[in-house]
This record gives structure tokens, sequence and C-alpha cells, in this order.
């Protein structure tokens, strides 16, 4: 028995019509073909179907028993239609997103909440990584994209910028008096530090810059999160370098001392990192539209706002 789901359709328009005329109709048949196939379907299957009467038909115990089937799997064609219609509109699936410190703790979590709250059917994989390691990954295909800082090499991939993330310097308020409002990260080396827990991207990124100077960090204690790195430094525990924008949030709050780093490898910004836009599935292709499209309407308020606050 060969059925395809044309032949269902057909037998479904005739038995809720009960009529073959009018079944044919809304099949957008005609009657001829309509009752060719049905002769067919029934030789198939090898019983009748259907009882013709002078008014119409009625279906047989088979044929109630083939009607019931078919909408069934008419209902799951359609459910898997649907479903599969989401994964091609980026509203179903995994997305998996490699990002760094900063983009993991400040960019993203405000930007991705509505972009996931309107994709109620899609999961995402998020892992912390230095944006040395995600171009990569990126690189060799292992992730579809990833946020990087623009201070790293990008070999074998594209970098958009969608935010600012330099570095800046904090300090308690009896810290490095005698320092001008801008440092340079060598002059520093040799004062305590608050560092980040083992594994940090960000962390890793500093330690990298300290060991090209020549001198490891001398990190008197690790904390695993912005807000405890800023206490800590507020009470003259060590300084720590975090991004600008964690500085401005804190630095009233534990009454911080913001230091601009000179160095280049300091004065970033926060860039989507990927191979080609047209080897992005579908969710991923949507979610970078949207952070994309998300910093520029930032940069729009932000011309027309009284300016950034300075440190």
């Amino acid at each position: 028995m060969r059925l395809d789901l044309a032949d269902l359709h057909l037998f479904l328009c005739i038995v809720d019509a009960g009529s073959i005329t009018a079944g044919a109709q809304r099949a957008s048949l005609a009657l001829a073909s309509a009752s060719e196939r049905l002769r067919n379907i029934e030789k198939a299957i090898g019983v009748e179907l259907l009882e013709r009467r002078s008014r119409g038909v009625i279906t047989t115990e088979a044929g109630e028993a083939l009607a019931h089937h078919a909408r069934l799997i008419l209902r799951q064609q359609e459910a898997l239609k649907s479903e599969l219609d989401d994964y091609t509109k980026g509203a179903r699936g995994t997305v998996h997103l490699y990002a760094n410190t900063a983009a993991l703790t400040e960019f993203l979590p405000s930007r991705l909440a509505p972009w996931l709250a309107q994709r109620p059917r899609l999961r995402m994989e998020i892992k912390e990584r230095t944006s040395a390691d995600i171009v990569r990954a990126v690189a060799s295909g292992l992730v579809e994209a990833g946020i990087v800082s623009n201070a790293v090499r990008a070999e074998g991939v594209q970098l958009r910028v969608v935010a600012e993330d330099h570095l800046v310097l904090i300090a308690s308020q009896v810290c490095m008096s005698g320092f001008r409002r801008e440092v340079a990260f060598s002059d520093i080396l040799t004062l305590p530090f608050v560092g980040f827990y083992q594994g940090s991207a960000l962390q890793d990124h500093i330690d990298h810059h300290a060991q090209n100077a020549g001198r490891p960090l001398d990190i008197r204690i690790r904390m695993n999160s912005f807000e405890g790195l800023c206490e800590m430094v507020a009470h003259g525990v060590g300084v720590g370098i975090v991004p600008r924008s964690i500085a401005k949030r804190y630095r009233r709050r534990h009454s911080l001392r913001v230091f601009s780093l000179i160095d280049t490898w300091a004065k970033r910004d926060l860039c989507l990192c990927l191979r080609s836009w047209d080897e992005l599935s579908a969710p991923m292709r949507s979610l970078l539209t949207h952070l994309e499209d998300g910093a520029a309407e930032q940069e729009a308020g932000s011309s027309i706002s009284d300016g950034e606050t300075k440190f």
C-alpha cells in the first residue's frame, strides 16, 4: 500500500464534503482526476472505503479508519512544517556563542534578553573564552560566531564593531596619589592587584600583557564578580583593571578613582567575530543582526545625549 500526502488530503476532502464532486473542488482537482485517484487508493488498499449513494458518499468502516489516521498524519505533517519553518526563521534550535568576559557580563545580558524572550523555542549556549581563543574557534569552524575585542589578531575572520570596551585602571581614593589620570600598564606592574578568578577570559588577557611586559602581576586576591573586585579595590587591597562601563557603574558607590590606560591593547572595542555571513545559520544570523541593530540605535542615541561621563 502506497499512499502519499496528496492522496490523504483528497480522501479527507471527499469525506468532509460528503461528495466526490464537492471533494474534488475542495482539493482543486477535476472530477475525473479525483475519481480516478480515489479508485487507485481503494485498489492500493484492497478494500472499499466509500459507500456511493444517490446523494453523495459515506465512509465504510475501513474508510473511517483511514480518515482517522489521515487526519493524524496531516496534522503531524503540518506540525513538522511549522517546526522546520521555525528553524528556517531562526525561532527554534540552539545557538552556540563564544564571548569574552566583558561581552558576557556587560554587553550581552541587556542586548540578548529581549531577542531571546521573543523566541521561546530557542535555546542559547554561551561559553566564556579569551578573544584569541574565540578567533581561533571561529576561524576553524568550531563555532559559528563570537564576541571579541578588536585588540586581538583576527586572521581568517571578520570583525564588526558593536560596542566600545576600553579597559581602565581603578584604585582607592588613597592609592596612586602621584599618578596622572592616564597611565601606562608598565608603570603600575609593581603595584598589588585584585584579579579575577582563574579561567576568567579578561584576567587571562591582562596576565598575557603582563607577561609580555616581563613582570607577572602581584595578585593578592581573586574575585568572581566585578562588584566584589571593585569593593576590594575600594578598601585599598590593590588596584584592578576593568571595562570602563564597570568603572562607571561602581565608581560612586565605592568611591573609586579611575585612570585611563594608554596602552593600545586597552583601547578596544567589542566586535562580532564570524567567518562569513552567508555561512551563518538562520538563528545566528538573526542574533547578530539584532546585536548590530542595537549598536546602531545606541550610537544614534548617544549622538543626541549630553555626552559621555568623563573620569
